[in-house]
């Protein structure tokens, strides 16, 4: 199972980036998917959660600005992030909870894409 993030990048106080992360591999359920993030020599924390309902959960941090969301046929989630902030400014990582086909459940992660938000 692997699973690759993208939509990262440079954009103006204000703006506005949709992150995308699929998972592939032999995969037989998604139990949850989630984005994180990890600021400049800081910890990393985390900034949202779907559930395989639909259910989410925010950060208060982010909360009325992030969107997440999914699309299960496609094992992808994404992170509309609007209104950024400079403290947004951060590399962002997707992580799903997957029951590989013949395996245990565990969590998976993407490899991070950056999110530099500056004039």
């Amino acid at each position: 199972v692997q699973l690759q993030a993208f939509g990262g990048g440079l954009v103006q106080p204000g703006g506005s980036l949709r992150l995308s992360c699929a998972a592939s591999g032999r995969i037989s359920s998604i139990n949850a998917m989630g984005w994180y993030r990890q600021a400049p020599g800081k910890q990393r924390e985390w900034v949202a959660t779907i559930s395989s309902a639909g259910s989410t959960v925010y950060a208060d941090s982010v909360k009325g600005r992030f969107t997440i969301s999914s699309d299960n046929a496609k094992n992808t989630v994404y992170l509309q992030t609007n209104s950024l902030k400079p403290e947004d400014t951060a590399v962002y990582y997707c992580n799903m909870r997957i029951t590989p086909w013949g395996g245990l459940t565990n969590n998976y992660w993407g490899q991070g894409t950056l999110v530099t938000v500056s004039s």
